[in-house]
This record gives structure tokens, sequence and C-alpha cells, in this order.
């Protein structure tokens, strides 16, 4: 056990993720970064390391469930607790109509964003309250609906269906801190995946909202 500040980030590999682990590194924690490409986890710890900070990187899928138990377990034999979890892996449905969904690719998202945040919230959420003063876990949200967004946008909808009914029931028990944070439009290859040519020079920088969220959590 040790008393440094550890921040599990998973969707750590690239996009607002990458930029999240990035900014908690500067501001003291340890993070374990958790994402399913090695290559570019590698390419964010050089960048921590650059930085004075430190990871831990678990290239692995969230989807997995055995793994994610396995992780978690080594989380606290290693540290003890987790002070900040945040969520920010998603598997984006491809742009299509409500009537023309891709099944297979359905059942794939469905499984990366709900089922596995299910399991993940029932192996975190011991891990965030034994953190000294409760842990926070925060959602990276997004309120985009509409045409050709439905299968996205019903991901997100159960994803904020769960941990608002997990902040709502913290807030009474007051051990677990659970929040939402809805970034800018980004220019990510996830947003790209949304709306193909898009214009990315009015979007926001993934670095500028993880500085926002930083602020929002009291970090900057």
């Amino acid at each position: 056990m040790t008393d440094q500040k550890l921040a599990l980030v998973t969707g750590a590999s690239r996009g607002f993720g990458a930029a999240v682990a990035e900014e908690l590194a500067r501001a003291g924690y340890h993070v374990v970064a958790v994402g399913r490409t090695t290559g570019a986890l590698e390419e964010l710890d050089d960048r921590i390391k650059a930085l004075g900070g430190s990871a831990t990187l678990a290239p692995m899928d969230i989807t997995e469930t055995d793994a994610m138990r396995t992780l978690c377990r080594g989380i606290y034999d290693r540290w003890g607790h987790v002070d900040l979890w945040v969520h920010a892996a998603i598997q984006s449905p491809p742009f299509s109509p409500a009537e023309q969904i891709d099944l297979p690719f359905w059942t794939k998202a469905v499984k990366a964003d709900v089922e596995a945040l299910g399991v993940l919230v029932s192996f975190v959420a011991p891990l965030l309250r034994v953190a000294p003063g409760g842990g926070s876990a925060v959602l990276i949200d997004d309120l985009a609906e509409g045409p050709f967004l439905g299968a996205y946008a019903a991901c997100k909808a159960a994803q904020r269906a769960l941990f608002a009914a997990w902040e709502a029931e913290q807030a009474r028990l007051q051990d677990v801190h659970v929040r939402r944070f809805v970034p800018a439009p980004m220019a990510t290859n996830h947003r790209n995946r949304l709306y193909p040519g898009e214009n990315t020079e009015t979007l926001a920088r993934p670095a500028d909202e993880a500085r926002r969220l930083a602020a929002d959590l009291g970090l900057a």
C-alpha cells in the first residue's frame, strides 16, 4: 500500500482518455492506463514520463471480465485503493439510420459500452470506497443525439442512466463521489467516426478539455 494518489483511466490509449491520463499525471497522480492498443499506451507512457509523472500500463480489453477482475485485484494488492476513476472508453457504433444499424457492430458496442461498464462499476466501487476521504468516479458523457446517431446515443444513454443511479445512491451514502463530465466536441478519431468530413478546426483540443475536467475536480 502507498500514500500516492492513484487514478484509473479506462480508455486511455488515445483521444480524450489519453489527454486525461496526461493531465492527471501532471497533477501528481500515478495513472493506471487501460486501453486495447499497446503501442498507443507506450507512447502515452513516454509523454507522462516526460512530464515527470508515472504510469502503469494495462493493455487489455474492458469487455474481458476476467482481465478486469485481475486488474482490480492487482490494484488492491499493490496500492490498496483507487482515488479517481475516469471512464473514457467508448466503442463508437457507425453513423447510420436507426433501421439500418449494423447488428454485429451493435452487439459489439453494447458489450463494450453498456455491459462492460456495469461490470467495471461493481469491480472499481470497492476500490474507491476505501480511498482516503472516498474516491471519485467520472463518466465521460456525450449528449449527442438525433438523425443517424441512434445506436451511439442509445449506448451513451444507457451509460448515463447507470451513472445517474449510482450518483443518486452515493449522494445518500457519501462514500464514493460520482459525477459525469461532458467535454466540448473535440477533434478525435471517435468524433471523426460519427461526423466524417467535419471541419476539425472548429473543435476543441482534448488537452484543453482535460484541463477543464481537472479544474472541475479541483486539481488545477
